[in-house]
């Protein structure tokens, strides 16, 4: 299930304090570095749209995170998502993913899905493809290095 994020809970996320009713999985769900700069990703993209990030809960426990991380242009939505590491390997993002394709569809100004992966990254890969995106393009980023860049029509 996916939750619309505030600011109230970026700033629970790093410091680790509950957030609203739900348990926070046993493992972080990214650094304390990371959860900052998306929490600003995430001010950003609501300048202009909402929702801008998601919780993804799983029963009753937050564990992970799917952001929208640009504001959106042309109709496009640039996504990414991350699962605590102690949840991984349970088709919590394929279900995550597949929710926020379901929200994308039901959204007249949204007209395609973006997102990238780290080339070595199979298991994100398998989890873009099962809802529907295929792959558009190849590069190779400073950072991050070598990606496959995603996409999924929603029209």
């Amino acid at each position: 299930m996916i939750i619309e994020t505030t600011s109230d809970d970026y700033a629970a996320l790093t410091s680790g304090r509950a957030l609203r009713d739900y348990k926070s999985a046993d493992s972080p769900i990214a650094p304390p570095e990371v959860l900052e700069m998306l929490a600003g990703v995430a001010a950003h993209v609501r300048e202009t749209f909402s929702p801008a990030s998601w919780l993804i809960v799983e029963g009753n426990e937050v564990v992970g995170l799917c952001s929208i991380t640009r504001p959106p242009r042309n109709g496009e939505i640039d996504i990414g998502y991350g699962i605590a590491p102690t949840r991984q390997g349970r088709s919590i993002a394929g279900r995550a993913i597949g929710d926020i394709v379901d929200w994308a569809l039901g959204v007249a100004f949204v007209k395609a899905i973006t997102a990238e992966t780290a080339v070595e990254n199979l298991a994100s890969q398998r989890v873009l493809r099962k809802n529907g995106f295929i792959e558009v393009n190849r590069r190779v980023d400073e950072e991050d290095g070598a990606l496959i860049c995603w996409r999924r029509n929603t029209v």
